[in-house]
């Protein structure tokens, strides 16, 4: 990935610790649906800060839940090793997974 800014970053501090959102930015505000399963990327949760790949990795370092949408978000993810591969969902053709530190 390179250094420009393609994701945004939301922080949400929870009882359970830090929830991360992290999505490409060209996603905000859409709605993907395919076989019973609707991914809607609202601008409210998603849209954050615009990142680099350093701020989203630092990000996810600290969160203990995170969710991810779309193919920069879960490229940083995979290519940093905070998600494996079979643990990404498509719907639509977006890419989507989720992180939990137990």
């Amino acid at each position: 990935m390179s250094k420009q800014k393609k994701i945004y970053v939301k922080k949400y501090d929870s009882c359970s610790g830090l929830l991360v959102a992290v999505c490409d930015k060209d996603l905000v505000g859409k709605s993907f649906e395919e076989g019973g399963l609707f991914l809607k990327i609202s601008e409210r949760f998603y849209k954050g800060e615009e990142a680099t790949e350093e701020v989203v990795v630092d990000s996810l370092k600290h969160a203990t839940i995170a969710n991810l949408v779309g193919r920069w978000a879960i490229k940083c993810a995979l290519d940093n090793d905070f998600i494996e591969e079979d643990s990404v969902i498509f719907v639509d053709g977006v890419p989507h997974a989720q992180m939990v530190k137990l």
